[in-house]
């Protein structure tokens, strides 16, 4: 027993030689046409090693190619950690490649794409941000400037919705004073959408438990005016004498 398995080990060992001098030798070409093969039907996986490797040697006239398609199939497969510092790489490494607007604004999305839900801490999402704000300031007219705008406008929506959220931890708290100082911040930007009409709900609650008719009724005011047909607003009309 002992012997077939050494004879097997042997034979394992001498098939895994064999295959990586095999590789060694088909040139930087050979790999990237196989790469581009397993791209075509979106076997991203089994591409990474061949680019890997023509990025690795760094002697080549495809290594900025390679270093991109690498970036791009972590991309594909959403993995947007892996990608991004691969991006980064080429950054680096090639800053004159003929795509390299479209890698510091994939950067951008790749942030955008780890950070996580409004509840949470937002840092990936200012990243985001910043990285969407610098492809801008370097690449004015890029075919992805209208992208990167949109990504921001999301971007801003979501540090607005932590905002909210973090006004509601302390509404939950029965901190008034401190829920206020969100919700305020949220109204006096004087949007219409989901985080105003609720910031505008929950301010309204605070001034009807702490019996501030004023406020209550500039509250309302605004709710009623914005969002005339909402729940929200049916329900704070209740309090209004």
């Amino acid at each position: 027993m002992k012997k077939y398995l050494a004879i097997t080990f042997i034979f394992v060992a001498l098939v895994g030689c064999s295959n990586n001098k095999l590789e060694k030798q088909i040139t930087a070409e050979k790999k990237m046409e196989i790469a581009k093969e397993y791209i075509a039907k979106n076997k991203h996986h089994k591409a990474i090693p061949y680019l890997q490797q023509i990025a690795f040697e760094r002697n080549s006239a495809l290594t900025a190619e390679a270093q991109m398609l690498l970036a791009e199939s972590y991309f594909a497969q959403n993995k947007f950690t892996e990608a991004r510092f691969e991006y980064q790489e080429l950054i680096r490494l090639f800053g004159d490649y003929n795509r390299i607007d479209e890698a510091y604004f994939k950067i951008g999305v790749c942030y955008y794409e780890e950070s996580l839900k409004p509840q949470y801490t937002q840092e990936e999402t200012e990243k985001a941000i910043d990285a969407f704000q610098t492809f801008i300031s370097k690449f004015p007219f890029s075919n992805y400037k209208s992208e990167a705008i949109d990504y921001i406008n999301k971007c801003n929506t979501k540090l607005l919705e932590k905002k909210f959220y973090n006004g509601y931890a302390y509404y939950k708290m029965f901190d008034y004073s401190a829920a206020l100082m969100y919700f305020d911040e949220i109204i006096e930007l004087g949007n219409k959408n989901d985080v105003d009409k609720k910031s505008l709900y929950y301010a309204a609650k605070i001034y009807e438990k702490r019996k501030d008719e004023k406020n209550l009724e500039a509250i309302y005011t605004k709710l009623q005016s914005k969002y005339p047909e909402s729940k929200e607003t049916k329900k704070i009309a209740k309090y209004i004498k």
